[in-house]
């Protein structure tokens, strides 16, 4: 990727990966390796302290004999993720109106 990846971004897309529903650890940092360069020893810390901030919980359960850490977005989590919609929306905007200003204007 071309661009470099702050932790709000990072966050934002944790949360809108919960936001669709409970997903276990591996299965998760899966995930937001399509969406961005990110090692699992990266993104571990960052659940961990999503969780401390009260954004998720975690729970395990039993999976062909071995357990699964399963995280879950908390009502703060919610409030966060739709935060950070908000403020990604705001920010595609000017980031948009300067990289495709007169795009339009060059096909005509």
């Amino acid at each position: 990727m071309t661009f470099q990846l702050g932790a709000s971004l990072l966050d934002a897309c944790v949360l809108a990966i919960l936001h669709h529903g409970d997903v276990y650890g591996y299965k998760l940092t899966q995930e937001v390796k399509t969406l961005m360069q990110v090692s699992e020893s990266t993104l571990y810390p960052v659940l961990r302290r999503l969780k401390n901030e009260g954004c998720l919980k975690t729970y395990d359960e039993e999976h062909m004999g071995r357990y699964r850490r399963y995280y879950r977005l908390t009502e703060k989590g919610r409030e966060r993720y739709s935060f950070y919609v908000k403020e990604w929306q705001a920010f595609r905007c000017r980031i948009d109106a300067v990289l495709m200003e007169g795009e339009n204007e060059d096909e005509a």
